[in-house]
């Protein structure tokens, strides 16, 4: 049996006219089951492109991505669309809320798609919103917003929780929560999660750090010791 997550030479081509734009360049790494892993890489490096893949809402021109032993990378149109409502949880730079439903209608929203999911109320109480249940998105704050995002991600059940930038739109202080929640949910629940980033600050404090450039894997380090969020700083 190998790596929960595995991406072996994987290739993405995209044509812009007479052009030929190489996104994935023969990427290739491994992520366990329940770790943390950080994909670092300045903008253009080809994180995006490895999360698109990876979430199955792009696929790949060549290459192989097993996730918990199923080959992504041959799924049809219809088996990726189950794979991206039953198996993945996504949270984005920007939240994604619908802005005239409440918090825990956004929650309830992913609920209504998905084989056993979480209830909305506890998953929002998990992500300490148990008192913002009945607001809508313009009542929150910032982190607040991001917390309904991953509640609802959360509320999926995933197997894969994908986070695109997640502290991109907030402020640093706000940023540490959001991490902080992530990584006590990848430790509590024992959920593999993916955090995307430019930020080289945030990878001490990942179990698994890969370094994209120029579209290519540099580096994949594990950390023994992953520092606490709150000693961070950046």
């Amino acid at each position: 049996m190998g790596s929960f997550v595995q991406v072996k030479d994987v290739y993405k081509r995209y044509r812009m006219g007479e052009v030929t734009i190489t996104a994935s360049d023969g990427v290739s790494f491994e992520i366990e089951k329940g770790e943390f892993a950080v994909i670092v890489g300045s903008s253009g490096a080809g994180k995006t492109t490895v999360l698109n893949i990876l979430g199955g809402m792009d696929q790949c021109d060549e290459g192989t991505i097993l996730v918990d032993g199923c080959e992504v990378s041959r799924y049809s149109p219809k088996e990726l669309t189950e794979y991206r409502r039953f198996d993945i949880g996504f949270v984005f730079q920007f939240y994604n809320l619908v802005q005239n439903l409440t918090a825990k209608e956004n929650v309830e929203l992913a609920t209504q798609i998905c084989r056993e999911p979480k209830d909305a109320e506890t998953a929002l109480r998990e992500v300490g919103l148990a008192e913002r249940m009945n607001n809508f998105p313009a009542q929150l704050s910032g982190g607040e917003q991001q917390r309904v995002s991953i509640a609802r991600a959360l509320a999926k059940n995933p197997k894969l929780l994908l986070c695109d930038e997640p502290t991109g739109a907030l402020d640093s202080d706000t940023g540490k929560t959001i991490l902080k929640l992530l990584q006590d949910t990848c430790r509590r629940d024992h959920m593999t999660v993916v955090v995307i980033t430019h930020n080289h600050a945030i990878t001490p404090m990942a179990d698994r750090v890969i370094t994209l450039k120029n579209s290519k894997v540099m580096d994949v380090r594990l950390n023994d010791h992953p520092t606490p969020v709150e000693e961070i700083e950046w």
